[in-house]
This record gives structure tokens, C-alpha cells and sequence, in this order.
């Protein structure tokens, strides 16, 4: 009797360790505090044969990672709406989505429209929204109450006192400043290079305007919190953050319109775990799981009623940076055309070579 309770309990024992060492792994490359250990958690208890791993990055980094294996290693991407047609024009690094197996119903129609729009090639649809925010200014209000466009960086009364990245970001707000249109220069790749070697003479010379030029949002929120700059380019979420610590510090979409990002969900050509992706996908549309996400990211999930989603600190804070022209005037990210990124590096390297940035 005890022989037979024996092995029984063996072959308990070695099903349990086959069911465990058989645990499938989503591999998931995303942006920072995209994936907070308390949904991780929540996630691999909901669905125990399934183990979370995260790589942090950004969107050069990822289209670089997938164009180096071809789509491999990883089996859920998180690249903004405007990296994926030209990238998978050029090499490939995507597999088009099955939309049954995702609740489209619970997304925003117009973040959902927008991505579909940008990443749907040959009838295949590529991605689908997550979060989104803005890029524009920031300003501490009590110092420099005019800023209001992105030329205010370089304001002679803010000379020493403002900030900004040299990335993609700036050439495209400069433009906007300038009065130009950079995404209909795309359709030119000539004219938007003539468009940038003007952009790289105006950010050249307003070095004298800058303090420091931002690599984090760390670095950039201690210059602001500690005054010694006042305004700055910079993410909508690092405003909203240091607006729970100073109410005078805001962001402010520039009058010529807010930069509009999504992130979104896309699967690498060669990933491995699609069903747990889907999972995934849908287990961060749940209300309550957005509330974790979006406290984690300082973004709005892209669902009806997102903004109510968010802590309240960062609730008031878009409140006091939007109004409804604000919105009105949003202006998304375009998609990339294959060879506008190199020609916007090489002109950020420009830049970085006159101003020491």
C-alpha cells in the first residue's frame, strides 16, 4: 500500500516538475517602466505556464535589435506608431497581427484609427495602440511666463536657462517653429534635407540659450526642480511628474501643436510565444491594470476615458497643460521614410559637433 502511495506521489511529483520546467517564456522589449514588477506579478499569477522577461529600451534600439536577427529573439515590441512601416518595408521584422485574438473593442477609435492607418501594409494590420502622450515644453510659469513655442528656447531673456535633447524630436519642433511642415517634407527627401541644414543653423546658434542638454528625464527634472533652468523640451509624463512637486512647473504643447507619439504592440517576425503575447495585449487593457501601467509610465492608455485612468497628482496635471484646442491641434509623429533617420542623425551629429552637445 505505502509502495503504491509512493509512487504515486513520484509521479505527482515529476508531472509537477515537467508542468513547471515546461513554463513558456514571453520575452517582451519595451521602454522603461512599461512592464512594473507589480503587473508582471499580477500577470504570471493569472497565467502560471507563462513567465515574464523584460529588456528595456527605446525605439533605435529596437529596430535595431529586430534588424539584427531578422525578427528574432524577442515576442512582443513596443516601437512608437511611426517605426514600423518603413522597418518592415525594408527588412521585415514583423508578423501581421490576427485582430480576433485582440479586444479592439476596448481601445480609443481614434488611437486605434491612427494605427491602423499607419501600420496596415498589403491589407495586413502590424500594430495596435497601448499608450500615448506628447512631446512639447515644459516651463516653470512663475520664471518664464511667456514660453509658449518651441523658439522660446532661445529667447535672449532665458540666455543660460533652458534645455533640450538633441534627438529627432527638436529638428521636427524647430521646423514648426520655423513655419515649415517637416512631414509633408518627407515626400522630398532633397527639400527636407535643405529643411534640416536650416533647422541644425538655428539649434547652433541658440547654444548660448542652453544649460545642459538633457539625456533622462532624472537629469532633466533636477535642473528644473532646482532652478537652474526654467524651461525646457521635453516628454509630456516628465512634466506632469515634477507638477506634483511644483505646481509651477508645466508643460505647455507649443502653439504650433503638440508632437503626438503612440506606442504600440507589434510581433517580431521570428517571436515564438504569440499566444502569450495576445495575453499580454489584452491583460493591460483591463481597467485595473491600467491604473498600475499608466501610474508606472506617467502615459495615457489609449481607451475611451484614459486620462481618468491615471493617479490623480497626474490627472490635474494634464488638466492644466490641455485645453480643447490643445487637442485639436495635436500633431502625430508621421511615419519615417527609409533613409530620413540617417539623414536626421547625421544632422544631430552636426549640431553635437558645434555645440559640444
Amino acid at each position: 500500500m505505502k509502495s503504491h502511495a509512493l509512487a504515486a506521489a513520484v509521479a505527482l511529483t515529476a508531472t509537477g516538475l515537467a508542468t513547471a520546467g515546461s513554463a513558456e517564456t514571453l520575452r517582451l522589449l519595451t521602454w522603461g517602466s512599461y512592464a512594473p514588477d507589480a503587473l508582471i506579478e499580477k500577470f504570471e499569477e493569472m497565467y502560471p505556464d507563462i513567465e515574464v522577461e523584460v529588456t528595456y529600451s527605446n525605439n533605435e534600439e529596437m529596430i535595431a535589435k529586430l534588424r539584427a536577427t531578422g525578427g528574432a529573439g524577442f515576442d512582443l515590441a513596443q516601437p512608437s506608431h511611426d517605426r514600423i512601416y518603413a522597418p518592415q518595408i525594408e527588412y521585415e521584422i514583423y508578423k501581421p497581427l490576427d485582430l480576433t485574438k485582440i479586444n479592439t473593442g476596448a481601445m480609443s477609435k481614434v488611437h486605434l484609427d491612427a494605427v491602423l492607418e499607419n501600420t496596415t501594409i498589403d491589407g495586413e494590420v502590424y500594430a495596435v495602440p497601448h499608450q500615448w502622450g506628447t512631446s512639447g515644453l515644459m516651463a516653470n510659469t512663475s520664471l518664464a511666463p511667456d514660453v509658449s513655442g518651441w523658439g522660446d528656447l532661445c529667447d535672449s531673456q532665458y540666455a543660460g536657462k533652458t534645455s533640450m535633447r538633441l534627438r529627432r524630436t527638436i529638428l521636427l519642433g524647430t521646423a514648426f517653429a520655423m513655419g515649415e511642415d517637416p512631414f509633408a517634407a518627407y515626400a522630398d527627401l532633397d527639400a527636407y534635407q535643405d529643411l534640416l541644414d536650416r533647422v541644425a543653423d538655428e539649434l547652433i546658434e541658440c547654444k548660448a540659450n542652453i544649460k545642459a542638454y538633457w539625456q533622462g528625464g532624472d537629469d532633466l527634472s533636477a535642473m528644473m526642480l532646482s532652478g537652474e533652468i526654467v524651461a525646457s523640451e521635453t516628454w509630456d509624463s516628465t512634466a506632469y511628474k515634477l507638477y506634483n512637486e511644483n505646481p509651477d512647473i508645466v508643460f505647455i504643447p507649443p502653439e504650433t501643436g503638440a508632437l503626438t507619439w503612440i506606442d504600440t504592440f507589434v510581433i517580431p517576425a521570428k517571436g515564438q510565444a504569440d499566444d502569450a503575447a495576445y495575453k499580454w495585449i489584452n491583460f493591460v487593457l483591463d481597467p485595473e491594470n491600467i491604473k498600475i501601467m499608466s501610474a508606472s509610465t506617467g502615459a495615457i492608455a489609449a481607451v475611451p476615458g484614459g486620462t481618468e485612468l491615471l493617479p490623480e497628482d497626474k490627472r490635474a496635471a494634464v488638466s492644466a497643460a490641455f485645453s480643447d484646442e490643445d487637442i485639436e491641434n495635436l500633431k502625430f509623429f508621421a511615419n519615417i521614410p527609409p533613409g530620413v533617420e540617417d539623414m536626421e542623425g547625421k544632422t544631430l551629429e552636426k549640431i553635437k559637433a558645434a555645440t559640444g552637445g
